[in-house]
């Protein structure tokens, strides 16, 4: 089916793919060791019980050397994977409206809740939660909505660095998402191409800002959208290079690691094939492609892309974001 690297000793590949169920199965165990993977994203369907959950994890953490990066998406509020038994998170946009009548009480709340989050994945082996939203809520993206913080950058900014601290203190570092912001399109990414029309200047003012803030501060990581912003490029940010290697990494100073969103979403398709898509992602600059719901798809990429070589550089960066034990 597909060439593996039993010994596994090779900088971790670009991609993150999902497994199917409950525990590993052969298919599963040689897709992880090919050298092209390079970590994991859990959903629902991989979660029964904490016992589960931990040999599951254990399992998958085992297999390399580097190990494997280990995600969920994990923000609160619609966002949060594993429910029965951790801690109900509320949607981000509870602690922006608490701000409003307590500023203190709203971000020692935020930080507490970043605290949480990372103290209860981390049990389990797990590295990235994929939070906080940094996007803006203009009022009129349903699928941002309540997963922001606000609608202002300022508050924003304010309240994920909370997040992010309390991210760290358990462990567990923190991405950044979805740059440079997807709050002010009506089109769901995960079936369509969003096109944001706004000029430049109105983007920089306002969407980009607590970007730029959390990467001042050392923001580990960010994911970024597969939306069209029509002044910049043609291109969706997710697969440009003037998005992220020219305003993210030169520009703005970052020097994380990029996360693509998910090539399997309708947002990506405007690339053509798999195949095109992982590879305008890479030339574009992500250090790394999830892959997810779609076993054929990531299948037929790894054959697509047998000759490509895992970068040394981007492999480094994904390895930073490993878990730390405070």
């Amino acid at each position: 089916m597909i060439s593996t690297n039993k010994k596994s000793a090779q900088p971790l590949g670009p991609l993150m793919v999902d497994v199917g169920g409950l525990e590993l199965t052969d298919e599963d165990r040689e897709i992880l060791r090919h050298p092209l993977v390079g970590g994991v994203i859990l959903f629902t369907r991989n979660y029964r019980d904490h016992e589960q959950l931990k040999a599951l994890c254990d399992a998958i953490l085992s297999l390399r050397r580097p190990r494997l990066l280990l995600a969920v998406d994990h923000e609160g509020g619609r966002v949060q994977r594993f429910r029965v038994g951790f801690t109900r998170i509320p949607a981000m946009r509870t602690f922006g409206s608490h701000y409003a009548e307590d500023p203190a009480a709203a971000l020692r709340s935020v930080r507490d809740c970043g605290f949480t989050i990372g103290r209860e994945l981390s049990a389990f082996g797990i590295d990235l939660c994929f939070a906080p939203v940094l996007d803006l809520d203009h009022g009129v993206s349903a699928v941002i909505g309540d997963r922001a913080f606000a609608d202002h950058p300022d508050l924003v900014i304010a309240l994920a660095r909370e997040f992010r601290a309390g991210l760290n203190a358990a462990g567990l570092v923190a991405t950044g998402k979805h740059f440079p912001g997807h709050g002010a399109v009506r089109a769901d990414s995960h079936v369509e191409l969003p096109v944001d029309r706004r000029a430049e200047a109105e983007l920089r003012a306002a969407d980009l800002r607590p970007f730029q803030a959390l990467i001042a501060d050392g923001l580990e990581s960010i994911m970024m959208a597969h939306v069209r912003y029509h002044a910049v490029d043609e291109m969706p940010a997710s697969l440009s290079r003037r998005w992220i290697r020219g305003i993210l990494r030169k520009e703005l100073g970052f020097a994380g690691a990029v996360f693509c969103d998910d090539l399997s979403m309708g947002g990506a398709a405007v690339a053509g094939t798999m195949e095109a898509r992982a590879r305008l992602a890479l030339a574009a600059g992500c250090d790394m492609l999830p892959v997810c719901n779609d076993r054929a798809a990531v299948i037929g990429l790894l054959d697509a892309l047998k000759t490509l070589k895992p970068s040394r550089a981007a492999s480094q960066r994904l390895q930073r974001l490993y878990r730390r034990v405070p």
